[in-house]
């Protein structure tokens, strides 16, 4: 087994392999398959032990990746786990679906050489998996009880995570969550070819094991006020992330067949997990349209093809380059057929009581807009139409509005919709009242909500410290 680091002059950068086309493409289990030790071991030797290490800057956890690098390299992966696991509240789900090319993979030193990055990714998942496997996973266990008690509204990734970090400082921590399982776009917005459900739910379950207590089906507003949850906890963490679809204002929105991304991703995985769904909600047999270039887009078109679509297309407005969403998941898209239709947009849907077709237009680059982007505009004369039976939009998430779904006017958002908080104290405009994750920052990666929800768990230990430092559970 591999033990000296610098290997990257002898070996090769390699992923875990990856299943085929035709395997993978009818059902939703994970892609790639699982390193070897052996291999595992080599691939983490390559890592050069930068002075500076770049991966672990343009981490959002600030993983010591290097350092876990190196003992998964000697073979010592309990150490290793232990290592990854003092940063990462769920290392296992980062290793899957964290974007590694645009973040540690994509910074490190080896990327912008000719020698291509450490598998960083595969690594992770690796070692996370075989502490699974071996038990080396343990509930968080408190030195001392609190009995203050701190509930969480939403349990999504940051919930969890701040749920996690409060529960091992001895808090009493219950979790509400509007849906019948717990993890959020974990359990219902990621398709299972990218997260296998069961990887969430032990996850979730070792959080309960822990003490956790969750509170599923239950929605603020109809289930309990956000007043009468301020008066049951000593703090609020308000983690809710952000659903509420953007519109696709075109005209014939209205017709039959036109979904929105959020919808259909449920769906698939709801029938994935043993519930029963809606036909409609299927794209089997149909001829697909996703609009837009995200990662929720990316999910949509792949999810189609699994579930037995005669045909997927993917209208963006912008170029490759420009899209937001992850280049490895456009690839292994067209890997498995997706035909993509770059710089289109759409006009308008076509059709009587269903939708039959997608009437589009092409679009020109211009100059770049405050993001830095081309701005895009529709050239005269280059109309087209995509044939359809089924349209997913996809165009991404915005707040929901929360003073008014919570009734809680006094509750401070930004122009965007998002929860306005203190930056130090994570505290919104309620005193007592929290917030981390996409509901503060907007729609982002889970390795983001991750790490505002540890740096939400630290800011309520602290309020909590200050109001009653000596007061312990009975």
């Amino acid at each position: 087994m591999a033990s000296n680091m610098l290997q990257f002059v002898r070996l090769a950068a390699a992923t875990p392999e990856k299943r085929s086309v035709d395997e993978r493409a009818i059902d939703f289990d994970e892609i790639f398959r699982r390193f070897q030790p052996k291999q595992a071991a080599e691939q983490a030797s390559r890592c050069e032990q930068c002075g500076i290490p770049f991966c672990q800057i343009h981490c959002p956890l600030a993983n010591n990746i290097p350092d876990w690098l190196m003992l998964a390299a000697a073979g010592r992966i309990e150490e290793a786990y232990r290592v990854s696991s003092a940063t990462n509240a769920m290392p296992e789900v980062c290793g899957r679906i964290c974007p590694q090319d645009r973040l540690c993979e994509g910074s490190c030193v080896l990327e912008q050489s000719s020698h291509q990055s450490v598998t960083i990714g595969a690594v992770e998942k690796f070692i996370t998996d075989t502490a699974w496997e071996q038990g080396w996973v343990k509930p968080p266990r408190p030195l001392a009880e609190r009995r203050q008690s701190v509930g969480i509204i939403g349990a999504g990734p940051a919930g969890l995570a701040a749920a996690e970090a409060l529960r091992g400082g001895g808090f009493q921590v219950h979790i509400y969550d509007r849906h019948d399982r717990a993890g959020g776009l974990l359990m219902y917005g990621i398709p299972a070819f990218k997260l296998e459900k069961p990887v969430v739910m032990r996850r979730t379950k070792l959080l309960a094991d822990a003490g956790v207590t969750f509170h599923q089906n239950f929605e603020i507003g109809r289930s309990a006020s956000l007043d009468d949850l301020r008066r049951r906890h000593a703090a609020l963490l308000i983690a809710t992330g952000v659903y509420q679809p953007r519109p696709l204002a075109l005209p014939g929105v209205e017709l039959g067949g036109v979904l929105r991304a959020l919808d259909f991703l449920i769906a698939s995985n709801r029938k994935g997990l043993g519930d029963k769904v809606e036909d409609s909600l299927s794209a089997a047999g149909k001829r697909v349209v996703v609009i837009g270039g995200g990662d929720t887009a990316m999910d949509c078109v792949r999810t189609a093809v699994r579930q037995g679509a005669k045909s997927v297309v993917c209208l963006y407005r912008r170029d490759r380059a420009n899209m937001p969403g992850s280049q490895r998941e456009v690839r292994y898209a067209e890997e498995e057929g997706v035909r993509f239709v770059w710089q289109s947009a759409p006009d308008q849907l076509i059709g009587e009581k269903r939708v039959t077709a997608v009437a589009a237009v092409k679009m020109h680059l211009g100059v770049p807009d405050a993001s830095g982007r081309q701005t895009p505009s529709p050239i005269e004369g280059s109309q087209f139409t995509e044939p359809a039976d089924l349209v997913i939009s996809a165009l991404g998430f915005e707040p929901e509005d929360l003073p008014t779904l919570f009734s809680t006017p006094d509750l401070a958002v930004t122009r965007w919709g998002t929860l306005k908080i203190d930056g130090g104290s994570k505290m919104t405009s309620l005193p007592g009242v929290f917030a981390a994750g996409d509901i503060v920052r907007g729609a982002s990666l889970v390795v983001w909500a991750i790490k505002d929800g540890r740096d939400a768990a630290a800011a309520i230990g602290h309020y909590l410290e200050a109001k009653a430092p000596r007061q312990a559970a009975e």
